[in-house]
């Protein structure tokens, strides 16, 4: 009976030893990989200037990593001859397949961002209808934090079939622009100085790059206006939208002490705007 049962019972390729240590040793990487991913982040907040560049360290670390520890569990843990690992491997990659064809398409849509590079940790994104900075690009999901202080977490199977606009390109810069609708009679040669010295003074500003102020006419509602584009870049992508706010405040702060528009001119601007 006992002899039978060994005849139809298949071999188990590794023991419970090798099971225990296995499962020490992936608990163990994980643990690894979460402190040294915490740690890089922390190095790179405090570096700034070579903040972008440790970040982008990260994903590419974890992948190694992750490599390097089921090889070293699958060969040297439970000591899988090759034949056996190959034909678990096929057997396995048939049954996943069928199984979760989504997850394979956004670990595939993963691997394909780390290679092609459209964007990395540390760019600014606008991808599935959200904008923010890049965090994370997993095996199975692009993390972003949007201006609002969220965590979008957006599946790497999308962000692969769809376009990506990013703002800074790898660089710690990026360009910024402030819009401002104003009356068609107003000076625009004090408009635009008043306009790039907004720009110029400020501590957010990057000025190893040109700053623009390109002004056209518009018409809403039967109603001529002036609309004005100040361009410049910032130094950090992180001081965006303060140096948005920044050059707005002091744009309109000017206009109004100079006496270039008034309050009800502004409003009305802004009222036909509306419309």
């Amino acid at each position: 009976m006992i002899e039978s049962i060994k005849e139809h019972t298949p071999d188990i390729p590794f023991s419970v030893g090798q099971f225990f240590w296995a499962v020490i040793f992936f608990i163990s990487a994980l643990l690894i990989i979460k402190y040294l991913t915490q740690f890089l982040e922390a190095l790179a907040e405090r570096w700034t200037n070579l903040r972008l560049t440790v970040k982008r360290l990260i994903p590419v670390i974890r992948i190694i990593t992750w490599t390097m520890t089921f090889y070293v569990i699958l060969v040297n843990i439970l000591t899988l001859q090759m034949q056996t690992l190959i034909a678990f491997t096929a057997s396995a990659g048939i049954a996943i397949g069928f199984a979760a064809q989504d997850i394979l398409k956004n670990i595939f849509g993963g691997l394909m961002l780390l290679l092609d590079r459209p964007f990395q940790v540390g760019d600014k994104i606008e991808a599935g209808g959200h904008y923010g900075e890049v965090v994370q690009i997993g095996l199975r999901t692009v993390r972003i934090v949007t201006p609002d202080d969220n965590l979008v977490s957006i599946p790497n199977g999308e962000v692969m079939n769809q376009a990506v606009s990013n703002a800074n390109a790898g660089e710690p810069n990026c360009q910024v622009v402030a819009e401002f609708y104003l009356p068609p009679e107003i000076d625009i040669p004090r408009l635009k100085k008043i306009a790039y010295r907004a720009a110029a003074v400020s501590r957010y500003v990057y000025l190893n790059k040109p700053i623009a102020v390109i002004i056209k006419n518009e018409v809403h509602e039967a109603r001529s206006m002036l609309k004005m584009r100040l361009k410049a870049y910032v130094l950090d992508i992180r001081y965006e939208f303060p140096f948005a706010s920044e050059m707005t405040e002091t744009v309109i702060q000017e206009l109004l002490q100079q006496r270039l528009v008034t309050p009800d001119q502004m409003a009305a601007v802004v009222e036909a705007k509306k419309k």
